[in-house]
């Protein structure tokens, strides 16, 4: 039995890096699920495993995944009960925001950030294309910067196309396993390119008609950097449903929420209607971002059985 780490999946076929560097294509044996966790692929890119090679090729059966440490699942876009692991053993998410071409809003954050506290998955917030920016997007995002910085999200300004800052991307990157997330056509391919040269991913224009961008990375797929550690390139993700989680404990996952309701009345408050609520109070002192509380009504009041989620 040998051991390996998953750096790519194309539906039934796993991509196995054994650990002296050999490469195997590697089915799951039988019925193979992960107990307790209910999701379209029960193996994901980032995953440790142990398979058996089928007689000499560079083939095997994948028999055990090794134990995860966490992983980043999103709501399955064809099946409403489902889930969809995007990667698993993450030591830091970058999301790629953008304010224009195309638009990320701050609900799309949002709900991607609750995903990732719910996992402890640490989050940096990568703004992207800072040089296409007009001063009122300047201004609008200096504004998220201080939104999400006062909460704890470290924050970074960069150009991938310009090499803006791209060095502190690299430093924060270095010696982990990365994942690179965000809306198609914000630059995630680009931004790896611009990491490291040697990789040369697949890039494409954004639609002149939908100012969207177009799905180059069809799976989610791990490469490693030649300056020290592996960063996994993931398709664009129009939405981001939540999944895995109760309504009553969303605003667990809103960090400055959560800090706030310790002094409301009511041990059980919901933060909507109640009186002497510590967090309605503190929305309306400017202390908790009015933008994030709504975020937060938003998700309560979403119809979390629907089948596709609402983009924006």
């Amino acid at each position: 039995m040998k051991k390996g780490l998953i750096i790519k999946t194309t539906g039934s076929w796993h991509t196995v890096k054994e650990e002296n560097g050999e490469i195997y294509d590697c089915k799951i044996r039988g019925k193979f699920r992960i107990k307790g966790i209910k999701t379209t692929n029960p193996i994901a890119v980032g995953d440790y495993v142990e398979f058996d090679i089928i007689s000499n090729e560079k083939t095997g059966v994948i028999t055990n995944i090794i134990g995860r440490k966490n992983y980043l699942i999103r709501k399955s876009v064809n099946l409403s009960k489902q889930g969809h692991i995007i990667a698993a053993n993450i030591d830091t998410v970058f999301l790629i925001v953008t304010l224009k071409d195309p638009e990320t809003t701050t609900l799309f954050i949002d709900r991607f950030l609750i995903s990732a506290e719910a996992y402890r998955i640490p989050v940096i917030i990568v703004f992207n294309k800072i040089d296409i920016y007009d001063e009122h997007l300047l201004s609008q995002m200096k504004e998220l910067i201080n939104i999400y910085s006062d909460i704890g999200y470290k924050c970074y300004k960069i150009s991938a196309t310009q090499n803006i800052n791209i060095d502190n991307l690299k430093d924060a990157m270095k010696g982990k396993v990365n994942v690179i997330s965000g809306h198609s056509g914000v630059g995630k391919s680009t931004i790896i390119n611009s990491l490291d040269k040697n990789l040369n991913l697949k890039i494409a224009k954004i639609s002149d008609y939908h100012k969207k961008g177009k799905h180059t990375t069809a799976y989610s797929e791990l490469f490693e950097f030649e300056f020290g550690g592996y960063v996994v390139d993931t398709p664009g993700i129009k939405a981001f449903g939540i999944i895995d989680m109760y309504k009553e404990e969303i605003f667990h996952f809103f960090p400055e929420i959560f800090k706030i309701s310790k002094n409301c009345k009511y041990y059980n408050c919901t933060h909507t209607h109640e009186p002497e609520c510590a967090v309605k109070k503190s929305v309306e002192d400017g202390i908790i971002s009015s933008s994030r509380y709504i975020n937060y009504l938003k998700i309560l009041d979403e119809d979390w059985d629907e089948k596709y989620r609402k983009p924006f």
